[in-house]
């Protein structure tokens, strides 16, 4: 027990001093993450828009699907983008194995049904009222998407939070295709899982503190746009 009370304590001061490995950490996997996020919220987001505002055949199946994949393991994520970006893969000549683009890749492969249906599901909840009285105001078909978008502008960002947190925290992904690479694609998760395997406890502490703070972050800021919608 005193072990591990000296290994909080050991953490806690590597956090306050600032210690560069720890940050540097950090500061990757935030940069990879909500380049992810971003990236898939300017695909996905716009796609969530042309299935919810289309009728076609299978359109609930396919909700389903992507209802499906939100629990998607992170390593079969890994698997696929790396068969794809390996040298054998039909993306190897990309040269992107082993790197954090790989990274930012299979983490919006990973997200991008989250913020896909939940994005349809924002749109969904507020009925045909608001796009039916913009078309009879004389709205076009873009106008009044854009208009339904805002109306539900604080469930969708809840939507793009949603997927962050799901990229911030995966470890199946960063490890396959990053190969956690110390100074260039390791992330909190790979780090943490590194740490314990070596016996570096306090680190790995003072990584685990990190992650948790910014899942805690995530999870208010949902939590206050969900009030704010209400």
């Amino acid at each position: 027990m005193s072990q591990l009370l000296q290994a909080v304590r050991i953490s806690l001061d590597m956090i306050i001093s600032g210690d560069p490995v720890v940050y540097s950490i950090a500061f990757r996997t935030l940069l990879i993450s909500i380049s992810a996020t971003a990236l898939a919220s300017f695909i996905f987001i716009p796609l969530a828009c042309m299935i919810h505002f289309n009728r076609f055949r299978g359109k609930r199946f396919l909700l389903s699907i992507i209802q499906t994949f939100y629990s998607i393991p992170t390593v079969l994520v890994g698997m696929l983008v790396f068969l794809f970006i390996s040298r054998a893969g039909p993306l190897g000549s990309l040269g992107m194995l082993f790197s954090p683009g790989a990274i930012v890749l299979g983490e919006v492969l990973l997200i991008a049904p989250i913020i896909t249906g939940l994005t349809i599901s924002a749109l969904a909840g507020l009925g045909r009222n608001i796009s039916d009285t913009a078309l009879s105001l004389g709205a076009g078909q873009l106008q009044m998407v854009l208009k339904v978008l805002s109306e539900s502008r604080y469930m969708v960002l809840t939507a793009v939070l949603m997927g962050f947190g799901r990229a911030v925290s995966e470890i199946g992904v960063a490890i396959i295709v990053g190969g956690n690479i110390s100074g260039y694609t390791r992330t909190l998760t790979t780090a943490i899982a590194l740490g314990v395997g070596k016996g570096e406890t306090a680190a790995s502490i003072a990584l685990g503190i990190i992650l948790l703070a910014l899942a805690m972050i995530v999870s208010l800021t949902v939590n206050i746009l969900q009030h704010s919608e209400k």
